[in-house]
């Protein structure tokens, strides 16, 4: 080997160790940048002020706290630094070819031919996963929540890129894809609401029934087996329906998701009492007739 192909084959060695060092640096740049910015994004969730009563039940309740915003965070990181990592590699690639003088334009078009044929081929499972990864980003539903997917309502016990796997209420475990999700109801995400309808005898004092429904309301309010479940105290609405037999009061409660039936209940049970205990007569069907 003469002197000038000796350097023309040390510049260009040294033009690919140019290249996967700054690759190298690039990648580390990247992730480095990647995790700082998840880190920051952490802590400013534990920086925020005291919550109050019914963030600290709904954060509880629906999953929506540190730990779960931890969990989707890292899975946002980790999808961030695959990508960052895919793409650098494959421009290193491509430039180590082209210092090399291979030609790179037949290897793209046959890559793209081959990216035309997979997708054709693959748009389902591409779909499935760019679905999934919003879902994930987009926090539409986490493990636990109650969600309705149009074909199935169930607890979510797992959320992959591809598929997300349910147990309905029978414990019957379905596995939907994520592409053929159009709509999802999240029963656990906010919060819901109790009503109670309470049909009193038509010729009993209104008011006075009213008075012990909010009464009804502070009782709840206090009782300690409905703290973690109550957002706020109860509303007595007021007179919702009258007919010839009956006049029906309403009472509502904001709850945690999901838990709106024991409330329900607990008003029915409560009120039925109280009103009992001030002579006031419960409205029953047919008994007016």
């Amino acid at each position: 080997m003469n002197s000038e192909a000796f350097l023309v084959a040390t510049e260009t060695w040294a033009l690919i160790g140019l290249v996967l060092l700054v690759s190298l640096i690039a990648h580390w740049l990247v992730v480095r940048l990647i995790k700082v910015t998840v880190k920051r994004a952490l802590k400013k969730v534990k920086e925020r002020p005291d919550p109050s009563r019914a963030e600290r039940i709904l954060a509880a309740a629906t999953g929506s706290n540190t730990e779960r915003r931890v969990q989707r965070m890292s899975t946002i990181g980790a999808l961030l630094r695959s990508i960052a990592t895919f793409t650098i590699v494959v421009i290193a690639v491509t430039t180590v070819l082209a210092i090399l003088n291979v030609p790179v334009a037949p290897l793209l078009a046959s890559a793209g031919v081959g990216g035309i044929a997979l997708g054709f081929g693959a748009q389902s499972l591409i779909k499935d996963f760019l679905s999934g990864i919003f879902i994930v980003i987009e926090d539409q539903y986490g493990v636990g929540d109650l969600i309705d997917t149009g074909t199935v309502v169930g607890t979510v016990e797992d959320v992959g890129l591809r598929v997300t796997r349910l147990r309905d209420a029978s414990g019957e475990v379905w596995y939907v894809r994520n592409g053929e999700i159009l709509r999802v109801g999240n029963h656990s995400q906010g919060w819901s609401t109790a009503i109670a309808d309470i049909p009193i005898a038509p010729d009993e004092d209104t008011h006075k029934a009213l008075a012990v429904l909010e009464q009804v309301a502070d009782e709840l309010d206090a009782d300690e087996e409905f703290a973690s479940v109550l957002l706020e105290r109860p509303t007595v609405v007021g007179v919702n329906a009258m007919s010839p037999n009956a006049v029906t009061l309403r009472m509502t409660a904001k709850t945690a998701p999901n838990q709106h039936w024991g409330v329900q209940r607990a008003l029915l049970e409560q009120a039925q009492r109280d009103l009992t205990a001030a002579d006031l007569r419960l409205a029953f069907p047919g008994a007016y007739q």
